[in-house]
């Protein structure tokens, strides 16, 4: 106990002092994390990433599940659980005629959960809100140097760092029996960076004549945000029982501003302030859980976020302002279906207790790029709840999926993306509260 303990510790240390470097850290390469407030992160923990995210009409007493603070309620009354995740990724990026890989590691959330009353659980973590990262180039042709004969060609230049991380805290609750409720209250906090660079080169050498462009975007945010949950199980029979699960997130303003520079070769250095540029939508989702002895387990979300009601900085093509408008977000719907099954939880034999998880999820966009809607989102994933048995613990679990995720471009002149992701997460169920006897 002592030792398994001593290892919790140092794994909690290890989070620690991982948080102030991953604030810096990006999880994505792609181009379209420079829109909106990046590539939005769906918040699942290792038991459920295998399920695609599942996660609204889920509870158990041996998961952390976030996405239903309801959840909490049904958290075991003698251990303390402790969750730590990573994922690694390999990105492929095509826009038709050229292709670029790239590749990213990055720790995806640390969280804990434990009871403090009967029908009462608590929970606390760090999971990333978004991700902003990539940097790439664009080239056209604009003419001919008729003096020197040279191609004169225009270089753009995009590059983009940064996010936004949260830490929350949430309680779930069940009043009465087979129904619960729970609410996560989370800071949210990160900046945004963007700059992007036109350059006219002379054949290979840029124009030094040429009134070349150089803008800066960036922002610093800072907030809250509140998110509630309920679930209710409908007992069909003694054998099945069926779980409705509903959340919802409180939209709001972020009354922090958002700064542009400009510079050109020709002119004075200019800088732009937009207050209160940011803003937080509403949201709601439902989802089903069908249970089978505690051995098949078949769900369903549906998740919406009414992005298209939210405001964020843009330049006015009319005025060259930069201003806070409504127009750009789109509304993002999210729906997920997927499986679970254990052979027999309680068996000597390990492959009988290991859980085999399998799911498929489509997403539509939440932001629009260059004026025509960003990319549909599709993902198949697949994986394992290995138990780790030993003579101290018999109740951890690693948790090992493989993650497949395409970005199916609206315009043929949009990139195009895959992704195959391997999941890794490692679930500490420890015998913290359990009453020890001295016969």
């Amino acid at each position: 106990m002592k030792s398994s303990r001593r290892l919790l510790y140092s794994l909690l240390l290890t989070g620690i002092q991982i948080l102030p470097a991953t604030a810096q850290t990006n999880g994505t390469n792609s181009p379209y994390s420079r829109f909106g407030l990046g590539t939005l992160d769906d918040q699942s923990q290792g038991f459920n990433k295998a399920m695609s995210g599942l996660g609204i009409g889920l509870h158990a007493g041996n998961r952390v599940n976030m996405l239903n603070p309801a959840s909490y309620a049904k958290a075991d009354s003698l251990t303390f659980i402790f969750d730590v995740g990573m994922s690694f990724q390999n990105g492929n990026f095509s826009d038709g005629s050229n292709k670029i890989n790239a590749h990213n590691t990055s720790l995806d959330y640390v969280n804990a959960l434990f009871r403090i009353r009967k029908n009462m659980g608590c929970s606390f973590g760090f999971v990333p809100y978004s991700s902003i990262g990539y940097n790439f180039t664009n080239s056209q042709r604009v003419g001919t140097d008729y003096i020197t004969g040279n191609t004169i060609t225009s270089k753009s230049s995009y590059y983009g760092d940064g996010g936004i991380h949260q830490l929350y805290l949430g309680i779930g609750w069940e009043p009465f029996r087979n129904f619960a409720i729970g609410a996560n209250i989370s800071y949210l906090w990160g900046n945004y960076y963007h700059t992007i660079s036109q350059t006219l080169y002379n054949g290979s050498t840029a124009d030094a004549n040429a009134n070349n462009l150089y803008r800066q975007f960036n922002a610093d945010i800072a907030t809250y945000k509140a998110d509630f949950g309920i679930q209710y199980d409908i007992p069909i029979n003694k054998d099945n029982v069926l779980t409705v699960g509903a959340i919802s997130g409180i939209g709001h303003k972020i009354n922090n501003s958002a700064n542009l520079l400009t510079y050109t070769a020709n002119s004075d250095t200019t800088t732009q302030v937009a207050r209160d540029a940011f803003q937080l939508p509403y949201s709601f989702g439902v989802g089903l859980n069908w249970n089978y002895k505690n051995r098949w387990s078949i769900g369903a979300d549906v998740h919406h976020e009414k992005w298209a009601d939210c405001v964020m900085p843009v330049i006015d093509e009319n005025t060259s302002r930069y201003t806070v408008q409504k127009g750009q977000y789109l509304n993002r719907t999210k729906a997920v279906i997927c499986a679970e099954f254990v052979p027999n939880r309680d068996s000597r034999r390990y492959l009988q207790r290991v859980e085999y998880k399998i799911g498929a999820s489509y997403s539509t966009p939440y932001v629009k790029v260059n004026g025509q809607d960003g990319p549909r989102e599709y993902g198949i994933t697949a994986g394992f709840g290995l138990p780790i048995t030993n003579n101290i613990n018999n109740r951890s679990v690693v948790n090992v999926s493989f993650q497949w995720l395409h970005s199916s471009p609206t315009a043929t002149s949009m990139i195009t993306e895959n992704y195959l992701k391997l999941n890794i997460g490692i679930t500490f169920n420890e015998k913290w509260f359990m009453k020890w006897k001295i016969n």
